[in-house]
């Protein structure tokens, strides 16, 4: 069935709607799936989710970036359907729990928001590069000093971005094993719900264990800025926020400060491994850092998909959204339509590839994406210098793969950097 906007009544169609393809394990490990590119050749299609709804698809990058702009598409979790099943996901998503900015609108939003934003600036995040350097280079003597292989994900990609968002929120890096492990469970999809929810649960409670010790003794960190006690006796920080919403906040921020981080520098890394010219190219000419960093992002693509609730009837791209469907907006097929960026399948560090959709777009954009940035150019150019001879240590097609995550990645990334 499908809709005809002229008379708002069903027709018949030949078209039954595609379910979200989201195998990328049947060809390059880096490349979208490939029955996802065959249906990239319109930028808006019917697509049929995991309970039977029938909703939206958006594959072209005009038309995600306008869905995502457009205030008439709600982020809020209980107007959503889920694309792809997921293991004791209820019949109805409940709404965002507290702190979670994520699953809100405005004007819930909007405060929140603007709360962040001030604390996560461009001169903010580029002031962190001296301490990133260090962090770095910290890891990079300890996987020297092991080798001569490591697993990249362990010795590199993993604790370089745990280090910068433990040193930023003023998690104490000690503690790393209460929280990496349900950040772990939280992205995977392959777990089931109530473990899922268990997890999220935990890191709640280490999170908000955290607030109380910050309000009582504060340091210089986000968490006690945002702690620090407030002029009147509501219960509020200064900030405006109640115990439970730092710990939702908090809690946001660590695990999506680890988990999004970590992968693409484990999946950066490998893809320029892969790619020797690209890997010799960044080598070679550090300025190309930045340049390389964008063109990494709109190439992996790890955090995908991101989904809308349509409010009311909308027009994107001549296709008439209706309300009430749920919008399934492919951050991979939109990095990679042609319309946008030529050749999108081939990687390129000294492409432009700014405006790419890696952060999303519009009042939902990424509040970490400038210390992501930075972590990225700092991390990967001082990993292929300290190593000029680094290499898979096994064929990438043995290189495990995440299968069951909302962000992808490898699970493992075994190197050596001694002459064969």
């Amino acid at each position: 069935m499908a809709y005809d906007p002229d008379t708002d009544t069903e027709s018949v169609t030949t078209d039954e709607p595609p379910v979200l393809p989201t195998d990328r394990h049947t060809g390059c490990p880096f490349d979208p799936p490939t029955a996802l590119t065959a249906l990239s050749d319109r930028p808006v299609r019917r697509l049929r989710y995991a309970d039977g709804h029938v909703g939206r698809l958006v594959t072209g990058h005009a038309a995600a970036r306008a869905v995502l702009a457009d205030p008439r598409f709600s982020s809020r979790y209980e107007l959503l359907h889920l694309p792809m099943p997921m293991e004791g996901a209820p019949g109805e998503l409940p709404p965002a729990p507290v702190g979670d900015i994520t699953g809100l609108d405005a004007p819930e939003h909007t405060r929140y928001r603007r709360l962040l934003a001030g604390r996560f600036t461009v001169r903010r995040m580029r002031q962190l590069a001296g301490r990133i350097e260090r962090f770095t280079a910290d890891c990079l003597d300890a996987m020297e000093q092991a080798g001569p292989t490591a697993d990249l994900v362990e010795a590199f990609a993993r604790p370089v971005p745990t280090l910068v968002i433990c040193e930023l929120l003023g998690v104490p890096y000690a503690d790393r094993g209460r929280f990496l492990g349900l950040v772990e469970v939280i992205f995977d999809q392959a777990a089931d719900a109530e473990v899922r929810d268990e997890a999220y649960a935990g890191l709640l409670r280490y999170v908000g264990e955290l607030v109380l010790v910050k309000r009582a003794e504060p340091t210089d960190d986000l968490l006690s800025d945002l702690a620090a006690p407030g002029p009147d006796a509501s219960g509020s920080a200064a900030s405006g926020l109640f115990d439970e919403e730092l710990a939702g906040i908090g809690g946001l921020l660590l695990a999506a400060g680890l988990d999004t981080t970590a992968n693409m520098l484990g999946l950066g890394a490998f893809a320029l491994l892969s790619h020797p010219a690209q890997l010799e190219a960044l080598r070679a000419d550090p300025d190309l850092a930045g340049p390389a960093a964008e063109e990494l992002l709109r190439y992996l693509s790890v955090a995908d998909p991101l989904l809308r609730s349509a409010l009311e009837d909308v027009e994107v791209e001549g296709e008439l959204i209706r309300a009430g469907e749920t919008v399934t907006v492919s951050v991979q097929a939109a990095n990679r339509d042609p319309r946008r960026f030529p050749e999108p399948g081939r990687l390129d560090i000294r492409r432009r590839a700014t405006g790419h959709l890696s952060f999303g777009h519009g009042p939902h954009q990424c509040l970490g994406q400038q210390l992501a940035r930075v972590e990225m150019t700092v991390a990967l150019p001082a990993l292929l210098a300290r190593f000029p001879a680094l290499r898979l240590a096994v064929p990438s097609g043995e290189v495990p793969l995440r299968k069951r995550s909302s962000v992808y990645g490898v699970v493992s990334l075994p190197v050596a950097w001694e002459e064969e």
